[in-house]
């Protein structure tokens, strides 16, 4: 017999409508101001289940994720105070919003990792996982 301890997945989705320019010759057209809806799935991770046979309340992840994108939107990023002298590229919204999350979770989580992707159109995604201590 195979011993081991499976790791679980809880993903909930979300989305921001946000508007912000990349002032960069790198980035081409999308240095001039422009809107952008991007898809939100953010992924929560435990080794085995709880005591409740979760991962973590639906309910909660979901909560969790609206309050933090809550303040991403419908602002031009451009002036918002978190990217102030920051490219608001889809890979950093993505860090910004894991980075939240993972402040937001309540001491017992015993999660091991946050990971959030953003689908900026259906061809076209960034992620980020941060590695947590389940023991915090």
């Amino acid at each position: 017999m195979i011993e081991y301890t499976p790791v679980f997945t809880l993903t909930v989705d979300d989305h921001v409508m946000i508007a912000h320019s990349l002032q960069d010759e790198f980035f081409g057209p999308a240095q001039q101001l422009h809107g952008a809806t991007l898809a939100i799935h953010a992924s929560f991770e435990r080794q085995g289940l709880d005591e409740h046979g979760v991962v973590m309340d639906i309910g909660l992840a979901s909560e969790l994720l609206a309050q933090v994108l809550q303040p991403l939107r419908y602002r031009n990023l451009d002036e918002h105070p978190d990217f102030v002298n920051k490219l608001s590229t889809t890979e950093v919204v993505v860090q910004h919003v894991a980075l939240r999350l993972a402040e937001a979770l309540p001491q017992w989580h015993g999660l091991r990792a946050v990971e959030v992707e953003a689908e900026e159109h259906p061809r076209a995604r960034a992620s980020v996982r941060i590695e947590l201590d389940p023991q915090r």
